[in-house]
C-alpha cells in the first residue's frame, strides 16, 4: 500500500499556516505576558488573576481564528503561485508526436516559473524541429531507396518476360542492375555514415587532417584530370591535429573533394586551403562552376539538397554536405556555405584543435610546404 501522499500545494498550505501560528503564538504569548504584569502591578493579586484567565481564553480563541484564516488564505496563494505549474503540467500532458505545436507561452513577471516555461517552450521547438527533419528524413530516404529498387524490378521484369532474351540483352540487364545495386549500397553507407556522426564520437585519437585532406585529393585527382580541372592545395608545413575520429574526418574531407570536383565545370577549378589557428583548425575548399543563388547554396547542407532536378546534375544522393556538417559538429566544429559571386561554391569548415602539441612535419629544404601540402606551380586564385 503506498504512503499517503500530500500535493504541493497542501505542502504550502501547511507551512503557510504553521508560520502563521507560529508568529501569532508569539505575539499572543508577549502581549498576554506585558499585560499580566501590568495588571500585577496595579490590580489586587485575585483580580489580576481573574482578569489574566479571561485574557488566555479570549487568545486561544484569537490564535485559533488566526489559524483558520491563515490556512484559507495559504490554500489560496498556494493555488495562485502554482497556478503556471499546473499549465505546464497540462501543457505537457497535451504533447504528443502528432501535437507538438503547443506551448504554454506564460504570462506574468520574469521569475523562475516564467523563465521555466519558456524553456520548456524553447525544448518544444527543438523536438519540434527535430521531429520534422526526421520525418522529412525518411521521407527522402524512402524516395531515394525507391529509384534504384524500381530499376532493379524493371530491368528483371522485362528479362523475365522475353523468352527469346540473349546472352546480349541478359549482359545489358545484369550491368544496369549492377549499377542500381551500387547507387542503393552508396546510397545506404551515406546514411549510415551521416546517422554515425549525428550520434556523436564513441572515441577521440589525434588525427592529422593534413593527411586526410591529401588523401582525398590524390582519389580525386584522375577524375579531376579528366575533365581537365585544376586542383590545388594549400597546407601548412606543420601537420594540424584534431582529436576525434578517423574516418568520419577522413569522409568530411573527402567529401568536401568530391563536392567541389564533381558540381563544376570542364576546365574548372578547385582550391583546398588549410590553416591553423591558436584554437582551432579550418579547411576551406572553393570550386568554380555555374552560379549559385545564395538561398540555395545555404540549404546544402540538408540532406538529399541538391541544386537542380535529379537528372540535371551529377550523380549523387545529396547527402554529401550534410555528412560534413554533421561530422563537423559531432567533432565541436561548423560548417559555413556560402556562393561565389563569379559562380561555384565556398565551404569553410572550423574544427576545435588538439590541446596536445602536435608534431612538427618535416618541412623540405628551403622552407617550402611539404609535396603534399602544395600541388602544381603557385597562381592566383581565379575571381
Amino acid at each position: 500500500m503506498s504512503p499517503l501522499r500530500l500535493s504541493i500545494r497542501a505542502r504550502l498550505t501547511a507551512l503557510y499556516a504553521g508560520l502563521f501560528g507560529a508568529a501569532g503564538a508569539v505575539l499572543l504569548g508577549v502581549t498576554l505576558w506585558l499585560v499580566s504584569r501590568h495588571l500585577e502591578r496595579t490590580l489586587p493579586p485575585d483580580a489580576a488573576a481573574d482578569a489574566l484567565a479571561g485574557l488566555r481564553g479570549q487568545f486561544a480563541l484569537a490564535l485559533i481564528g488566526t489559524l483558520l484564516v491563515a490556512i484559507a488564505l495559504g490554500w489560496v496563494v498556494a493555488g495562485r503561485v502554482l497556478r503556471p505549474l499546473a499549465e505546464i503540467t497540462a501543457t505537457a500532458r497535451r504533447v504528443s508526436q502528432d501535437r507538438l505545436d503547443e506551448r504554454i507561452a506564460l504570462g506574468g513577471p520574469h521569475d523562475e516559473l516564467r523563465e521555466l516555461a519558456d524553456t520548456f517552450d524553447e525544448m518544444l521547438d527543438r523536438l519540434a524541429a527535430a521531429f520534422a527533419s526526421q520525418r522529412r528524413f525518411v521521407a527522402n530516404a524512402s524516395h531515394e531507396l525507391r529509384t534504384p529498387m524500381t530499376v532493379l524490378r524493371a530491368e528483371v521484369d522485362v528479362a523475365l518476360a522475353d523468352p527469346d532474351a540473349g546472352v546480349a540483352e541478359l549482359r545489358a540487364m545484369g550491368e544496369t542492375v549492377r549499377e542500381a545495386t551500387i547507387e542503393a549500397e552508396q546510397l545506404l553507407e551515406s546514411l549510415l555514415t551521416l546517422a554515425r556522426s549525428e550520434a556523436g564520437l564513441e572515441r577521440r585519437e589525434p588525427v592529422d587532417v593534413r593527411a586526410a585532406v591529401a588523401r582525398a585529393v590524390e582519389i580525386r585527382r584522375g577524375e579531376a584530370a579528366e575533365r581537365g580541372i585544376d586542383v590545388r592545395v594549400d597546407a601548412p608545413a606543420e601537420a594540424p591535429v584534431v582529436d576525434g575520429d578517423r574516418r568520419l574526418l577522413e569522409r568530411l574531407a573527402a567529401n568536401l573533394v568530391d563536392n567541389a570536383v564533381r558540381h563544376n565545370v570542364p576546365g574548372g577549378w578547385v582550391r583546398v586551403e588549410l590553416a591553423a589557428g591558436p584554437d582551432d583548425v579550418r579547411l576551406v575548399v572553393e570550386n568554380g562552376g555555374d552560379p549559385i543563388p545564395d538561398a540555395s547554396a545555404a540549404r546544402l547542407v540538408e540532406p538529399f539538397q541538391r541544386l537542380g532536378r535529379r537528372g540535371d546534375g551529377p550523380p549523387g544522393a545529396g547527402l554529401g554536405l550534410s555528412i560534413v556538417r554533421a561530422v563537423a559538429i559531432a567533432h565541436g566544429g561548423g560548417v559555413e556555405v556560402r556562393a561565389r559571386p563569379g559562380g561555384g561554391l565556398t565551404v569553410a569548415v572550423r574544427l576545435p584543435r588538439s590541446a596536445a602539441a602536435a608534431p612538427a612535419a618535416a618541412a623540405p629544404a628551403g622552407g617550402a610546404p611539404s609535396p603534399a601540402a602544395r600541388t602544381g606551380p603557385p597562381r592566383p586564385r581565379p575571381s
